[in-house]
């Protein structure tokens, strides 16, 4: 841990297996994480699939943390928490289906800009006046094309 909290943006999403189970203990345990409170989830979204690969609709979220770990740190943590929830990545196809997704869009300061609907819409209902390269998520997910992206009426688990 670096000694004081830095804000994450995430984006989990999955299209195999119980999709909403596995978002919900992916983000249990992001919430486990060594100096790391969940500060914010979205509400559900079901999202058609991108890629060349047939696959079914996901599920995605997105969730803000407050995280004493480093950036690589968390990134670590993300891909461990995926592969303790059945993800492979030696055996995936690229942009095809996966049980869980788990990405960091923002790590304080530094964000990479994701022009994807999926990831934006989401991320525009807990961050909205967030900013990547200086305009705001809200902005960025009004811009985006939201065909394909439908918000779920799910009950949120408690937290």
């Amino acid at each position: 841990m670096s000694g004081t909290e830095t804000v994450a943006l995430l984006s989990l999403g999955g299209n195999l297996g119980d999709r909403k189970s596995l978002i919900d203990t992916a983000v249990v345990r992001l919430g486990q994480l060594p100096g790391t409170t969940l500060r914010a989830r979205s509400s559900y979204y079901r999202t058609v699939p991108v890629g060349p690969v047939k696959q079914d609709w996901f599920l995605n979220i997105a969730v803000a943390l407050a995280t004493g770990l480093a950036e690589k740190a968390l990134a670590d943590a993300c891909r461990g928490i995926e592969a303790g929830l059945g993800r492979d990545r030696t055996r995936e196809i690229v942009s095809g289906p996966r049980p869980i997704d788990i990405d960091v869009v923002a790590y304080g300061a530094a964000a990479a800009i994701d022009s994807r609907s999926f990831v934006l819409v989401p991320l525009a209902e807990i961050a909205p006046s967030f900013a990547i390269g200086g305009t705001t998520i809200d902005a960025l997910a009004r811009k985006a094309d939201a065909v394909g992206v439908a918000r779920l009426d799910w009950s949120l688990p408690p937290t």
